[in-house]
């Protein structure tokens, strides 16, 4: 027969109480801020004057992803990598560009226009739901353009696409990145080249 003793009872508590705080931890969300590097395009500058708006729900953009179970599993940050890519790629497009706080901060600085980028939709694939060998990242962007004033001027969606292969890297957490900064530098290249083909856009272009 075995008896226990206090001090065995307290052993015995305190490696319950571990294996709880382990089982925790292992349910817990992961957070994942997205970082990466955004080259400057090689295209021809439009000479206007733009200024950017980015608004709250942009700069701290995180997209929350679940387990099968219904459970948080991945947390990911990516509103400041949004904001860094757009700094990289706009004064390559424009001969001014400058950021602004509110639409009134534009119209004093005397801007053509106003940009004001907002993610619609962001979605995340893994390879245990998918059963493919690759993390994939799809963002969905709608583009704005105004006047200084405020009012329209175009108005148009764009998605990205990014995707790694499983191998490529030894953390689930490095992969996710990945492919999201693939998907911003897909963004970076299919906005740069076709802003001046939207129709709104190269009206208002004409019009100057």
């Amino acid at each position: 027969m075995i008896q226990l003793t206090a001090t065995s009872d307290r052993g015995l508590n305190r490696a319950v109480l571990l294996f709880v705080l382990a089982m925790l931890a292992g349910c817990g969300v992961t957070n994942v801020v997205i970082d990466g590097s955004f080259p400057t395009p090689n295209i021809n500058k439009i000479p206007v004057s733009v200024a950017v708006l980015y608004d709250d729900a942009l700069r701290e953009f995180a997209y929350m992803e679940y387990s099968e179970t219904g459970q948080e599993e991945f947390n990911i940050e990516s509103g400041l990598s949004h904001v860094q890519l757009f700094n990289a790629v706009l004064p390559a497009m424009f001969d001014r560009v400058i950021v602004v706080e509110s639409i009134d901060d534009a119209q004093s600085q005397g801007v053509d226009a106003v940009f004001a980028p907002a993610i619609e939709e962001f979605q995340l694939a893994l390879p245990a739901k998918t059963k493919l060998e690759v993390y994939e990242v799809w963002i969905k962007y709608n583009m704005r353009l105004l006047t200084a004033e405020g009012d329209y001027i175009a108005d148009w969606v764009l998605t990205s696409y990014g995707k790694t292969p499983t191998q490529t890297f030894l953390s689930t957490e490095a992969a996710i990145n990945e492919a999201a900064v693939v998907a911003l530098r897909d963004l970076a290249s299919s906005f740069s080249l076709s802003f001046a083909q939207v129709p709104e856009v190269r009206d208002w272009l004409g019009s100057l």
